[in-house]
């Protein structure tokens, strides 16, 4: 009998701790090369990735706070007007009763069609959403402060808060640089707010919309066409939906003799031996990483050398706990060049060569921005040669994919018209790379 308690003890402890980890953020830290070449200073790179636990039922999902915002200016006009309507009206049929939902419209003016509130009559705001006209300018900042407004009336850490904008031109109606609405992202990440840009069509300014995301940790996306709305606010809304940790910090400590020297991939504080970054969600099931590159000191063969310890704290949505994790990273230094390269870690390289190159077409963008046309087609030359031998070296599809994008963006630099919407196109996809972006 006592033998069977025991059995039966086990195996619940098991299944609860099963249960947690279920419940629980995956953190994954890997060396791109766990074995390092002994008798030289050189740089190495480690990933720090968190992935989204899975959620079960719909019932677990944190509820929202969205506020969406909606140009409508004269030039959204006609078939852009009316799929962005049908786009919004699709998100807010994909909303429960305990979410909450505000709309706001602007030209240059600024009109909250609907108030922030609890989903209770959609029909009715269905309806409002459909009775949206266009005309005039384009008054961004002040529709985004105004959605952010409604977002506040019910913020809450236990929700996602975001403010979702649509624009297909560019701000001509007060604050119109991209420092100023980085500065306004900013702001509202510290609030608990982040900003989604949706840039629509060949005339919305790029840079801005960019850097509000960005700076807010939103999404950022180039829309081609509008037909092309609906599917991209799908996209938004599964990741909206899917929030299962809030408030991410990551800390690294570098082993003494180990020194930081940048993040690839994501904005972080570094001082001294120490690096402190954050993020502001993690999506079911969605991996979260930074590339972390640091110098190594000689060290002797046969030794191993701690590299770094990594610490983590996130608010978990569905427990509404403040959960913890930690790791530790570590090279074995080795005199073959052979067993350095046999346990290079494969998916780790993929990473590093997707920012290295993504570095590399920012640099590009910028080239061709100050006019030097021929410079910025080397690097994008170089670039894609780079991504093709690498893609090759670790089978890679991602890096194959990249690889083609720098060929189209190369054939678009000389032509001023082409560029403008190819440009687009690249600082859409530095953005997606750089965050690793669901869509």
């Amino acid at each position: 009998m006592r033998y069977l308690r025991n059995i039966l003890s086990t195996a619940i402890i098991a299944g609860l701790t099963s249960l947690l980890s279920a419940n629980q953020v995956k953190l994954n830290v890997a060396m791109a090369k766990p074995f390092l070449e002994a008798g030289q200073k050189q740089t190495a790179f480690f990933k720090i990735g968190l992935t989204g636990f899975d959620i079960q039922k719909d019932a677990d999902r944190t509820p929202v706070n969205v506020a969406i915002v909606l140009d409508r200016s004269g030039s959204m006009s006609g078939q852009k007007l009316e799929h962005a309507k049908q786009a919004a009206i699709q998100a807010v049929d994909r909303l429960s009763n305990e979410d909450i939902v505000s709309v706001i419209t602007y030209n240059h003016t600024v009109n909250v069609l609907i108030p922030a509130t609890k989903i209770s009559d959609k029909n009715k705001i269905n309806q409002q959403i459909r009775s949206i006209q266009s005309g005039g300018n384009t008054a961004l900042f002040a529709g985004i402060s105004k959605g952010a407004a409604e977002v506040r009336k019910f913020l809450d850490k236990d929700r996602v808060n975001r403010v979702i904008l649509l624009s297909d031109g560019k701000a001509n109606s007060g604050p119109s640089s991209p420092k100023a609405l980085g500065d306004l992202g900013a702001s509202l990440i510290k609030e608990g707010i982040s900003v989604t840009t949706l840039g629509l069509g060949e005339d919305y300014n790029e840079d801005l919309m960019n850097q509000l995301a960005r700076r807010s940790d939103g999404n950022h996306t180039f829309i081609e066409s509008p037909t092309q709305l609906v599917k991209i606010f799908n996209a938004e809304f599964g990741d909206i939906l899917s929030v299962v940790a809030q408030e991410v910090a990551i800390e690294v400590e570098c082993a003494d003799g180990i020194r930081p020297i940048r993040v690839l991939n994501r904005e972080a504080e570094i001082s001294g031996n120490n690096i402190v970054t954050h993020l502001n969600q993690l999506y079911s099931l969605q991996e979260k990483y930074l590339l972390v590159e640091v110098e190594v000191p000689s060290t002797a063969a046969e030794r191993t050398r701690e590299i770094a310890n990594v610490s983590v704290s996130y608010a978990n949505m569905l427990t509404r706990t403040t959960d913890e994790l930690a790791s530790s990273l570590s090279v074995r230094f080795t005199e073959s060049p052979e067993i350095v390269q046999k346990n290079t870690n494969q998916a780790v390289m993929v990473s590093c060569v997707l920012q290295k190159a993504t570095d590399a077409n920012k640099l590009a963008t910028n080239l061709r921005d100050q006019g030097k046309v021929e410079e910025a087609k080397k690097v994008l030359l170089n670039n894609g040669r780079y991504l093709e031998s690498n893609a090759a070296r670790w089978e890679s599809k991602a890096l194959g994919d990249y690889a083609i994008e720098q060929r189209l963006d190369l054939e678009n630099l000389d032509d001023d018209f082409k560029y403008n919407l190819r440009r687009k196109q690249m600082r859409a996809s530095q953005f997606r790379n750089e965050k690793q972006q669901s869509y």
